[in-house]
């Protein structure tokens, strides 16, 4: 039996291809796909020496950095799982994420070392690296000696577990997503697909890549393709905007909080974005109205929709439909279904909502540690991903919320997203968040949170004005509040969770 090929494979041939091809760009460093295959190896023999084989669990603790893609593709090659953590999380919530994951071993970011003095204790068994100059207590990664690994010459990896990402936490407690090496190639297809992606291209990487749409979506597809990738360590606007024009960039992918922050720097009108086939954009809800903001510098925006349980592309909006589908979701990936379904399990009609429900070779493998959230959550194969929407008439997807984010008032189903939208569409309005507040007469209370652009000004009754007439009388909100900003997760989803604690603080006072 021939070597299997796995994920590492195609940088190496990449390397023999064009070795002098510029695979990414950092900082002030430019490494070609030679010198990124090297990389690999090296990080592949540093892991083996300590003791790093198959299975064992790999962290990472850092801002994006080319050492995170070479470790993934390290662990490919050893059959190993990265696990790139949270650098957002508070010393709490990181510790529940390394109890439950339990690596063998996590490299650290120079900037993040202080931050581990906290968990070094807790967790003895974990060997703790640092990426440069380690201080006590630590290995230095960097003086680390490898071995010589050779790809093992059996078995197929498709279904070997690769990459563990823990889901936002934006409603609960976050989960382990395992996602095998078939899900990723899978879904460098259905990318391949979506953006038309090529060896030509040039791709700008600002999302955080331990969730899997900085990483996934287009940065592992991007180098699967032989394409050019510039990694900003975290994102800055301005930084995002010189780089589209310095770099000639032609593939992105930004959240509407990046892209409304670099629509509101003065260069944005002026700036040179000519290079750019298209933008792409996900994580929430966007509305058509956010969409045809961006045409109309000339850029086709475009949305992809899918979760960390889908590694992440599950359906997508093509280039050439940018405009006569903006606001969709798209149409199911090239290797992906989707069924909109009602509570019986039963497909529902074009225009009727209903649970989203996904199957493909990018579907998790399941939850770490969980067969029992796995089990309700695979169900024959198909994932059921709490969001609600529905098929148009041309088979496109329309996500209108999640079920956790549902309101039910008199008895009565409001989705947030239907609100939100039409609060959007005022030029006064900047955010706008719709969520359930106990109620003892109706269970649930439409509350929304609205935030202001600066020098703009609304009264409670300005913003009940813009909804009277255009829906219903029991989804109008009967708490209105302006807050100076919103609370967010990594990718811009507003945490609903927390908003709902804030507006009970505030009754109760």
């Amino acid at each position: 039996m021939g070597e299997p090929m796995d994920l590492a494979y195609p940088i190496e041939r990449h390397a023999a291809f064009a070795p002098n091809k510029a695979a990414i760009r950092f900082e002030d460093e430019e490494l070609s796909y030679a010198a990124l295959a090297s990389r690999i190896q090296r990080a592949c023999g540093r892991l083996k020496a300590l003791g790093i084989g198959r299975g064992d669990v790999v962290g990472f603790l850092g801002f994006n950095d080319p050492e995170l893609l070479a470790l993934l593709f390290a662990c490919a090659r050893l059959r190993a799982i990265l696990l790139p953590l949270n650098w957002r999380l508070a010393t709490e919530e990181c510790v529940r994420v390394l109890a439950d994951a339990k690596p063998r071993l996590v490299l650290v970011a120079p900037s993040f070392i202080e931050h581990v003095a906290a968990l070094r204790g807790k967790f003895p068994q974990v060997q703790w690296l640092a990426q440069a100059a380690a201080p006590p207590g630590f290995v230095d990664w960097a003086q680390a000696a490898p071995v010589v690994v050779k790809a093992e010459a059996h078995g197929a990896v498709h279904d070997v577990p690769v990459l563990l990402c823990y889901t936002s936490g934006s409603t609960g407690r976050p989960k382990g997503v395992v996602l095998t090496q078939g899900a990723l190639l899978y879904n460098v297809i259905n990318s391949v697909h979506m953006h038309d992606l090529g060896s030509s291209d040039r791709v700008l990487t600002t999302l955080p890549m331990f969730h899997v749409g900085g990483l996934n979506i287009q940065t592992v597809p991007a180098l699967h393709a032989g394409a050019t990738v510039t990694l900003h360590a975290k994102f800055d606007a301005a930084a995002a905007l010189r780089a589209i024009e310095c770099d000639r960039i032609t593939l992105a992918v930004l959240v509407p909080a990046q892209l409304t922050a670099m629509m509101k720097l003065p260069r944005w009108n002026e700036a040179d974005l000519s290079s750019l086939r298209m933008l792409t954009t996900g994580s929430t809800i966007i509305s058509a109205t956010f969409v045809q903001s961006v045409h109309r510098r000339g850029v086709p925006l475009v949305q992809v929709y899918g979760s960390t349980e889908t590694c992440p592309i599950a359906a997508y909006v093509r280039r050439k439909d940018a405009e006569r589908k903006a606001g969709s979701g798209g149409l199911p990936a090239l290797y992906c279904a989707l069924r909109v379904i009602d509570d019986d399990g039963r497909d529902v009609a074009a225009g009727t909502d209903g649970e989203i429900i996904v199957r493909g070779p990018n579907v998790m493998q399941g939850y770490w540690n969980a067969p029992e959230i796995t089990a309700r959550a695979l169900c024959e194969g198909w994932f059921h991903s709490g969001d609600i929407g529905h098929f148009d008439d041309d088979g496109y997807l329309h996500v209108v919320g999640r079920k956790s984010d549902m309101i039910i008032s008199g008895g009565e189903n409001i989705y947030p997203a239907e609100i939100e939208n039409i609060l959007l569409e005022h030029q006064a309005i900047a955010e706008a968040c719709a969520i359930g507040c106990p109620d003892q007469r109706w269970g649930e209370a439409v509350a929304v949170a609205v935030v202001l652009k600066p020098d703009m000004r609304l009264s409670a009754a300005d913003v009940l004005a813009l909804l009277d007439g255009r829906i219903a009388r029991y989804k109008i909100p009967r708490i209105v509040r302006f807050m100076d900003q919103l609370p967010h997760t990594a990718l811009g989803k507003v945490q609903r969770e927390a908003l709902r604690t804030t507006f009970a603080e505030a009754q109760v006072a």
